[in-house]
């Protein structure tokens, strides 16, 4: 079966929601003079964006938006991504919410949507060249990178002299997201924590299952490997399934990034040390109210061509009220 054909492709229409489905469209209501905003993500399995798709939603319904939500069901690829905004700009939407798998291969696609009159908001990750872009709205990556490096130093009780071996978990060599948290990350250990090193790193493509066997990997490959930083949530919950499967819970340090409910309930059980939590509602609320701001104006009046939003360190000391508040919802 095609990448095409396994889409997932959900839209939403003003006061209905419709269901997720695989391959089909819902037809959005009759509202002639309702604008359509498509909005592609990279892995629709990835909690990550289901809780985008909660802000995305909301967001449309606030605004008397017809939402196209599509995206490939499970793999966080160019490969499958291009196909899916080629068949997105062929529906001729309003404007385009788009979440670059890959800043080069992308970019031909934000020119095609330019080329052909639709605005492109980007979220979370970003093209290379942002001058066809109105906004890039995104968390703090390169921060919540130097956060992580803090929490993986305090958990392995690194001290000056002493040597420490850690590992990084990524979904893509490129993502905008990974590339700047690995490098917040990295030079946040540079600067402050002499004697740890990064010793190895592997890619997941998105897919727990495959970051469960890198880590799985090099825990064989690194007996006194001292600890792990996963750097967002599918990677997380893939280590976190690795250590539990060999026993290792609280022997090796592991921070991770994303608060996914099962992640998040894992911090208590001494799993993870920490988790670096983002808001993707907020992220994808914004994007949508931004894009109808610009289509109702035609201005960038009010629109800011770069958006930063804060992260959280979620950790066993957080309240329960903090646990609670910045857990992604899904529903």
């Amino acid at each position: 079966m095609s990448s095409l054909r396994k889409l997932i492709t959900t839209v939403v229409s003003v006061g209905v929601v419709g269901a997720l489905v695989t391959g089909t469209v819902v037809a959005p209501a009759a509202h002639a003079a309702n604008k359509k905003i498509a909005f592609v993500m990279g892995a629709e399995s990835d909690p990550f964006f289901q809780a985008m798709k909660v802000g995305a939603v909301a967001a449309a319904k606030a605004n008397n938006v017809d939402l196209i939500w599509q995206g490939d069901p499970s793999e966080y690829s160019p490969a499958t991504q291009i196909p899916v905004v080629d068949a997105v700009l062929a529906q001729k939407p309003d404007a385009l919410v788009l979440i670059p798998t890959d800043p080069t291969a992308l970019q031909p696609s934000v020119a095609k949507a330019k080329a052909a009159g639709i605005p492109v908001i980007n979220v979370d990750t970003r093209v290379g060249d942002l001058k066809d872009v109105l906004s890039f709205i995104t968390g703090d990556n390169a921060d919540g990178g130097a956060k992580a490096a803090d929490a993986l130093a305090k958990a392995i009780g690194w001290t000056k002299g002493k040597q420490y071996k850690v590992v990084v978990g990524l979904t893509s060599a490129t993502a905008t997201t990974n590339v700047a948290r690995l490098d917040g990350f990295s030079k946040q250990i540079l600067r402050h924590y002499p004697g740890i090193k990064i010793v190895d790193k592997a890619y997941s493509q998105s897919q727990p299952a495959k970051a469960n066997t890198n880590v799985s990997n090099w825990l064989t490959k690194y007996p006194d490997l001292a600890g792990i930083f996963a750097i967002d949530g599918t990677n997380a919950a893939g280590a976190a399934a690795a250590l539990q499967a060999k026993g290792l819970t609280g022997k090796i340090a592991l921070v991770g990034y994303d608060a996914y409910k099962a992640n998040v309930d894992l911090i208590g059980k001494g799993v993870f040390t920490a988790l670096v939590a983002q808001d993707p509602a907020a992220e994808a609320k914004l994007a949508i109210e931004y894009a109808v701001k610009y289509l109702n104006t035609k201005k960038k009046t009010g629109i800011k061509a770069a958006v930063v939003i804060p992260n959280v360190v979620l950790s066993k000391s957080s309240s329960a009220a903090d646990l609670a508040k910045y857990t992604y919802v899904q529903k």
